[in-house]
C-alpha cells in the first residue's frame, strides 16, 4: 500500500501507489461500465488510476481507517457519484458490497500492509523510528492497542505472535523479557519498546533488518488480525467476482504473499486431496479461478528509483472462471 510522489490529495502528501502500472493494466482489462471493490482504499492511488483510465468504471471503496476514507474522498472528488466510500473491514466486503446495491463485482484489489500516511505519522504507532504511542490500531475503535497487548498477554501468547507473525528467531527470550519487565514498568511508547528489543535481541548486523522490524510487524498482525482478515478478505471476494471477473492481490511481506499464492493454487485445482490419497475426500471440487501470474509481479527498476518502500511488493492475480465444472 506504499505511496509516495506527485501530490493528488490536495494537502501536501505526495504518492504513488506501488505497482501502478501493472495494477492498472490488469484492472482495465475490458472497456465499458465496470465495477471496483477496493478492499484496502488506503490513499486511493490506484483506484484514482483506474477511474481516470475507465470514465464508466464506478467504485466501492473500503477502508477500516477513518483518517484514510477523509483523506481519499478529496482524492476522489473528481469522479463525483462514481465512487462510494465506506468504512469497514475488507474481509466483509461481500456483505458491504451487497448493501450498497451490488450484488457482484467485475473486479476486487486488496493492496495489504500499512500506507505511507500511517508510517509517517509518529501518534498511529506504527513507526520504530518515530517516537510516539505504541497503538497501531489500523481501527482505532478496536479496544486493542500494541501496547495493550504487550501489557496484558500471557507469555506464551505473545512468544507465538512472535514466532509466528514475525518470525523472530529467539521468541521466546523476547517474550520471557516482556512478561519481566512489564512488572516493573508497562510499554507505552514506539521508541521504547523499539530500545527494549534492541537491549535484549542485540542489532542486527549491517545489511539487515533492525532488530526491532521484525518485533514491530508481528504486533501490528496481531492488533489487526491481519492473516485472519486476509484468509477472509480473499473467500469474500472470490464470492462477490462476477465469472470472468479479476482478483488483484498486493503483498509486503512472506506470510501474505504465502497466504495468496497457496489460495490461488487451491482455487485452481480441480481437486484438493492430499496427493497420496486412495480416494477423492474433497467432494469433487471444481477450479474457480484461473491465475493469471503464474510469479508475483515486482516494481521495475525505475519504480524502485522513486520509491524504495516498493522493494517489498508483490501482485498476484486470478481470474475468476466462467463456467467451472461445465456450471456457472
Amino acid at each position: 500500500m506504499f505511496e509516495t510522489g506527485s501530490d493528488h490529495t490536495g494537502d501536501g502528501f505526495r504518492h504513488y501507489p506501488v505497482l501502478h502500472r501493472e495494477v492498472t493494466e490488469f484492472l482495465t482489462w475490458t472497456a465499458g461500465p465496470m465495477r471496483l471493490i477496493d478492499g484496502t482504499l488506503g490513499c486511493g492511488g490506484h483506484s484514482s488510476l483506474i477511474l481516470r483510465a475507465n470514465p464508466s468504471a464506478e467504485l466501492l471503496g473500503i477502508d477500516r481507517d477513518d483518517d484514510a476514507l477523509a483523506r481519499t474522498a478529496r482524492t476522489l472528488a473528481f469522479a463525483g457519484d462514481r465512487v462510494r466510500l465506506v468504512r469497514g473491514d475488507f474481509s466483509q466486503l461481500d456483505v458491504l458490497a451487497r448493501e450498497a446495491g451490488w450484488n457482484s463485482a467485475d473486479a476486487v484489489l486488496l493492496d495489504l500492509g500499512i500506507s505511507s500516511p500511517q508510517i509517517d505519522d509518529a501518534g498511529r504507532g506504527f513507526s520504530l523510528r518515530l517516537n510516539g504511542p505504541l497503538d497501531m490500531r489500523m481501527d482505532r475503535r478496536s479496544p486493542d492497542s500494541a501496547s495493550r497487548l504487550l501489557n496484558r498477554l500471557p507469555e506464551e501468547e505473545l512468544g507465538r505472535i512472535f514466532r509466528d507473525y514475525g518470525e523472530v528467531q529467539r521468541w521466546r527470550l523476547l517474550a520471557r523479557a516482556v512478561v519481566a519487565r512489564r512488572t516493573e514498568r508497562l510499554f507505552d511508547t514506539t521508541a521504547d519498546f523499539a530500545g527494549f528489543c534492541d537491549d535484549v535481541l542485540g542489532r542486527a548486523r549491517p545489511g539487515r533488518l533492525p532488530t526491532p522490524t521484525l518485533c514491530f510487524q508481528a504486533l501490528r498482525i496481531a492488533v489487526n488480525d491481519e492473516l485472519g482478515e486476509l484468509e477472509r478478505g480473499l473467500e469474500a471476494a472470490r464470492r462477490i467476482v462476477r465469472p470472468g471477473g479479476r482478483l488483484a492481490v498486493i503483498s509486503f511481506h512472506s506470510l501474505e504473499d504465502r497466504m495468496v499464492k497457496n489460495f490461488f493454487r487451491e482455487a485452481e485445482m480441480d481437486c484438493v486431496c492430499p496427493p497420496k490419497c486412495p480416494i477423492c475426500i474433497c467432494g469433487g471440487s471444481r477450479a474457480t479461478l484461473k491465475v493469471l501470474t503464474k510469479k508475483p509481479v515486482t516494481a521495475a527498476p525505475d519504480e524502485l528509483a522513486e520509491n524504495s518502500r516498493s522493494a517489498c511488493a508483490k501482485l498476484r492475480v486470478a481470474e475468476k472462471i466462467k463456467n467451472p465444472g461445465g456450471m456457472e
